[in-house]
């Protein structure tokens, strides 16, 4: 995977979150860079974007602040951090399982993103991360959806993170996740699932439509109960695309407990809200690493409160 060279940032993290990096583009009608950071960010609000100016928030590769007048320079980066509304914190713990000079890898609760993106930024397990083990070149080698539990592995240079980032788009990690769904004694396990699911911008859930397959599942039963009628089960994805688990699952008639979108779309699960977290945990990493040659196999020490304790999980309000 080739990496772009951009220069360094002048200035360091905020809470373990980057400083946003903006290039200007080759062609424009901008004649200054006040001009098109006012156009690029309209949506920070009027006032914004000079405000940054005037307390020279706004700086250049040499770390000193740009003045609003200064001339567009097609090519030019200039930098700078979002003022950012407080967030509601995750109240659940990030737990390391493994560290060393290249990785680390860390079981990551329900409700806590992987990496900053939309309203979680300093909420999410790579700023905390980088807070607390003193890491600030830390970044996601791959991500799980917020809602979903379990094992993410972060690289530690900068200089190995294609490596490992290109083992998953090889296909060459072994994840096995865990979900507790209605149990359906009718439905033949162990099986195999191959569709085609799309995920438009701007559409909360993902569908299967004809074509090509470029999503592969296994599926099997681990084991069910009689009592509360639920399974658990264990969901092996050979391909990685967007919900691919829940979208299989939900497409064999057992919707994984907790799916804010899957039958129903009734999400998304606002921040804060920590009821009835989505049953879907990433319990097993296995591969070799490219750069020491290890074999690595990881387990997650979590349990899905589903099957644990189904009432308490069930009756949170």
């Amino acid at each position: 995977m080739r990496r772009r060279n951009f220069p360094p940032s002048p200035l360091p993290q905020r809470d373990g979150v980057d400083a946003v990096r903006v290039r200007l583009p080759a062609e424009g009608p901008w004649t200054t860079v006040r001009e098109h950071l006012v156009a690029r960010l309209s949506g920070a609000g009027p006032g914004v974007v000079d405000g940054m100016f005037d307390s020279g928030l706004i700086v250049g590769g040499d770390g000193l602040a740009v003045a609003p007048d200064a001339p567009y320079v097609p090519g030019m980066f200039v930098w700078f951090h979002r003022e950012r509304a407080a967030e509601v914190p995750v109240p659940f713990p990030l737990e390391v399982v493994y560290r060393d000079a290249h990785l680390v890898v860390a079981d990551k609760p329900h409700f806590l993103a992987t990496t900053p993106r939309g309203g979680h930024i300093t909420e999410t397990a790579l700023a905390r991360l980088r807070r607390e083990l003193d890491l600030p070149a830390l970044s996601a080698a791959h991500r799980l959806d917020r809602l979903t539990a379990g094992l993410v592995m972060f690289t530690v240079r900068p200089e190995e993170r294609g490596a490992y980032q290109t083992l998953f788009s090889d296909r060459r990690v072994r994840k096995e996740y865990e979900a507790v769904a209605p149990y359906d004694p009718s439905l033949a396990l162990p099986r195999t699932l191959r569709s085609r699911i799309v995920k438009e911008r701007g559409v909360l859930a993902a569908r299967e439509v004809e074509g090509e397959p470029n999503a592969v599942t296994r599926v099997e039963l681990a084991e069910h109960r009689e009592r509360d009628g639920l399974g658990r089960y264990q969901l092996v994805p050979y391909t990685g695309q967007t919900h691919q688990l829940r979208v299989h699952l939900n497409a064999l008639g057992v919707p994984i407990l907790g799916d804010p979108l899957y039958p129903e779309v009734t999400g998304p699960v606002p921040a804060g809200d920590f009821r009835r977290p989505l049953q879907l945990l990433a319990r097993r990493l296995e591969f070799t690493d490219p750069v020491t040659g290890v074999e690595h196999r990881f387990r997650s020490g979590r349990e899905l409160e589903a099957w644990s304790s189904y009432p308490e999980w069930a009756g949170a309000q």
